[in-house]
This record gives C-alpha cells, sequence and structure tokens, in this order.
C-alpha cells in the first residue's frame, strides 16, 4: 500500500506539475497575445494621433498663409491710401496758396433768371467786357480759402471712407 500510494503521489506530483506547466504557459502565451493586440493599439492609437496633428498643422499653417496674405495686403492698401490722401493735402495746400497770392480767383456762377426775366440768356455785355456767357462773381480770398478747407475736409472723408469700404471688401471676399 505503501507503493501504491508512492506511485499516486508521484502521479499527482507529476499531475500537478504539468497543470503548473501548462497554466504558466497559458499565461505566458496570453500575457504575449495582449501585449501584441495593446501594441497594435497603441500603434493605430498613435498613427490617430500624428494625423490629427498633421493635419491641424495644416490648418494653422493655411490660417497663416491666409493672415500674412491679408497683412500684405493691408500694408500695400495702407501704403495707397497714405499717398492718395497726400496727394489731396498738397493739392489743396496748393489751392490755398494760389488763392492766397491771387494767382487764382474763385468765382460763382450768378442767377439771373430771375433777375432780368430773360430766361438765362444776358442782355449784352458789358463795356470793356467780351465774354458772352453766365455772369460770375469773384469771391473774396478769406471766403474762398474757407470754402477749399472746407472741401479738404471732404475729400479726406471721401478717401477715408473709400479705404474702408475697399478693407472690408477684402476681407469680406477671403472669409
Amino acid at each position: 500500500m505503501k507503493l501504491d500510494a508512492v506511485k499516486w503521489g508521484g502521479a499527482l506530483l507529476v499531475m500537478f506539475g504539468l497543470m503548473a506547466g501548462s497554466a504558466w504557459a497559458a499565461w505566458i502565451w496570453q500575457a504575449n497575445a495582449y501585449s501584441q493586440q495593446l501594441a497594435k493599439q497603441e500603434t493605430a492609437h498613435q498613427t490617430t494621433l500624428t494625423n490629427l496633428a498633421n493635419a491641424n498643422s495644416a490648418l494653422i499653417l493655411a490660417e497663416q498663409n491666409k493672415r500674412f496674405g491679408l497683412e500684405q495686403w493691408l500694408a500695400a492698401s495702407d501704403k495707397a491710401h497714405y499717398r492718395v490722401l497726400t496727394d489731396a493735402k498738397t493739392n489743396q495746400a496748393l489751392l490755398r496758396d494760389r488763392l492766397a497770392t491771387a494767382d487764382l480767383r474763385l468765382s460763382v456762377l450768378l442767377d439771373t433768371t430771375a433777375a432780368n426775366g430773360s430766361d438765362g440768356m444776358q442782355t449784352a455785355t458789358g463795356t470793356g467786357c467780351v465774354v458772352h456767357g453766365a455772369t460770375r462773381a469773384q469771391l473774396d480770398r478769406a471766403h474762398a480759402q474757407r470754402i477749399i478747407g472746407i472741401t479738404s475736409d471732404g475729400d479726406q472723408g471721401v478717401i477715408a471712407l473709400q479705404a474702408c469700404q475697399t478693407y472690408a471688401r477684402e476681407v469680406a471676399k477671403q472669409k
């Protein structure tokens, strides 16, 4: 009986050894399979993150290029606006100088239709005047310079308005 117990004990020991060995082998195999699955998932996740980062970088570069283009256009537009404004101011200053030196005189048309009842026809030329046409009156230099100052302000406003409208059209076009 002792021999049978030793045989059965040995068999049990071998059986437990085989069970432990197969459990260990299954454990190793399963760990290896899960490691491979995790590595594949990590690779796929990393690829997705890389693709998202590349797409984001492309969007950022596109927006930066748009912004750079708009800044370039704005600088050129501002330069052109400044040139137009400077030219207008120069012309107004020259006109004011010419008015101040009596090199140039401003005159206005007079409405003579109501005064003489001749439907705008001048009755006769005055003595010493050979110009036929509408009757004109010359303005005082001070009044002429004030009128030029007012028109100068108006010109500057129109130039600024045109610059704003051009800017708004360009910004709307780029959206």
